[in-house]
């Protein structure tokens, strides 16, 4: 069940609206109105859906989101600290699993294992302690490692970051999967 405080700020950072996106690989093919996904400025640093777009290795996360109607959400102030899995993590799921995932009828699904990638605040590596848990948007808890100047994630391996304007991006090399609800 989800708390009255997510639901107030995940309103928030929802209200400027969500145009539908139909493909990205760019920043130029994000909406040209509507949402704070829209603004043009090729001058301040990047936000973190930004960071994702201009990344090659990143175009399927960059879909899933529009799949998932979180672009304008995660474009906004923040700030976010998101775990974004590589076109390479998606490719280890399951044959089928993200087509079944982007279909409308999944969305809240989608959205779920979106949200599992997200934690509100930053968290720099130099804050990241080895066992250190953390609650994401999802409202499931994730652990991060720390060992040998490695970071990791449920398992998964930090391969690189990125600072943006309203956050950081660790790159990731699994999709993180939220626990089963009992």
């Amino acid at each position: 069940m989800r708390t009255t405080l997510f639901v107030l700020i995940w309103l928030a950072l929802a209200s400027c609206g969500q145009p539908k996106i139909e493909t990205a690989a760019s920043v130029a093919d994000l909406p040209a109105a509507g949402g704070q996904a829209s603004v043009q400025d090729d001058e301040s640093q990047q936000d973190v859906v930004k960071i994702a777009a201009n990344s090659a290795a990143h175009t399927t996360l960059v879909a899933a989101l529009k799949a998932a109607e979180y672009v304008d959400a995660l474009s906004n102030a923040g700030p976010f600290t998101v775990f974004a899995p590589t076109n390479a993590a998606f490719d280890k799921l399951p044959e089928g699993t993200l087509e079944t995932l982007t279909s409308p009828e999944n969305k809240d699904q989608l959205r779920t294992i979106l949200e599992y990638h997200v934690y509100v605040g930053v968290i720099t590596e130099s804050m990241i302690q080895d066992g250190m848990t953390i609650n994401m948007v999802s409202l499931d808890n994730a652990t991060l490692g720390k060992k040998d100047g490695k970071i990791t994630i449920n398992g998964a391996e930090v391969a690189g970051s990125a600072r943006g304007s309203n956050g950081i991006v660790y790159i990731i090399d699994t999709v993180l999967l939220p626990p089963e609800k009992k």
